[in-house]
């Protein structure tokens, strides 16, 4: 962990140190944790799985029937029918 006067003083040298040792650098606030930081590349890993997660959630429900698939037209007319 890593205080926020210590940010303060150290700046990014305190990051990169944090992350040599972990994955992500928790930076604490009055004694408690306030934000993470995490390398850049990691991010976008964790963001990709995000994404991949919400694809096939979304994919799944479409098997189900749980969603519905129109285009521009049949979306209008639906929201016109249900007004």
């Amino acid at each position: 962990m890593i205080t926020a006067n210590e940010l303060k003083v150290k700046g990014i040298k305190a990051i990169e140190s944090e992350l040599q040792a972990k994955d992500e650098a928790v930076i604490t606030f009055r004694g408690k944790p306030k934000y993470i930081v995490v390398d850049f590349e990691r991010y976008k890993q964790m963001r990709a799985a995000e994404l991949d997660a919400a694809y096939q959630e979304l994919i799944e429900k479409r098997k189900a029937g749980k969603v519905h698939v129109s285009n521009a037209d049949e979306l209008m007319k639906r929201i016109e029918n249900e007004l």
